[in-house]
């Protein structure tokens, strides 16, 4: 039996196969069936997946059912497959707002579903994927954390906050990218070639993120240390505190985890 199946392969089931390919999974035993079928070859060129003929395959032969596709074909491609489903079956949901109760009363208890929330920088192995796994033994817990953390860092978190993720970590690399384009802009401006300006300020990110996680330091903290008397950090925290620029970050990501938390039609 595959051990791990994919039904989609589109931008975040694309990031996190690739994620797992960089993390050492053996990516012939990754079975793929895609609605182009140009998606799944495109994989099966670069990583090494199988392609399975239809969703049908997939099930048949994985233990982990990613459902890789909107959330609107959810209950169609469930119904096709459910008859195959087994107390062995573990349907993995990459959506948010459609809930675990959803699941049981549109299919009974004819599938087990545990949740996810991952993120795209899974394609490069440095992923921050949110968990809820009810009902798995500890056997499964560690065997399908070990499938999640191929691809980046794994937070286990009970349901009711599985769509308070997608703010902080599913949505916020759009964020990022932005402040890296508006850094790099800046930096064009004031004489750097484009390709050293987003490599510099990627990096910047990069270790200044690294820096709140390992340090353990409040950010404000962190941030006072840069901020020396008299000098030029401050005048810029100034401008960016004039222009909003928390606030902004604040209002964006709620406005975000509340389009996100509304149910899934």
């Amino acid at each position: 039996m595959n051990q791990i199946g994919f039904i989609g392969a589109g931008h975040i089931a694309t990031a996190i196969m690739n994620g797992m390919y960089r993390g050492g999974i053996d990516m012939s035993h990754v079975l793929v069936h895609a609605a182009v079928p140009e998606e799944s070859q495109r994989l099966k060129d670069s990583i090494g997946i199988s392609i399975a003929e239809d969703n049908r395959e997939v099930v048949a032969n994985s233990k982990f059912i990613f459902l890789a596709v909107p959330a609107i074909f959810y209950p169609n491609v469930v119904r096709e497959v459910a008859d195959l489903a087994s107390p062995d079956h573990i349907f993995v949901s990459l959506t948010p707002g459609y809930t675990l109760q959803r699941f049981h009363d549109e299919f009974g208890d004819a599938i087990r579903v545990v949740r996810i929330m991952p993120n795209t920088p899974a394609f490069v192995a440095q992923g921050m994927t949110a968990v809820c796994m009810p009902g798995l033994s500890p056997e499964e817990e560690a065997e399908f954390h070990q499938v999640l953390s191929s691809f980046g860092q794994v937070e286990v978190l009970p349901e009711r906050l599985m769509d308070v993720i997608v703010s902080v970590t599913g949505s916020s690399p759009a964020y990022v990218y932005m402040m890296i384009e508006a850094m790099g802009d800046a930096a064009v401006s004031i004489g750097l070639s484009r390709d050293s300006a987003y490599r510099l300020a990627a990096q910047a990110l990069i270790g200044s993120a690294t820096m709140v996680r390992d340090t353990g330091k409040h950010p404000g903290a962190l941030k006072d240390d840069v901020c020396t008397p008299g000098g030029t950090t401050i005048q810029a925290v100034r401008v960016l505190e004039e222009r909003g620029f928390r606030s902004a970050l604040f209002e964006a990501m709620l406005k975000c985890h509340f389009a996100g938390a509304a149910p899934t039609t």
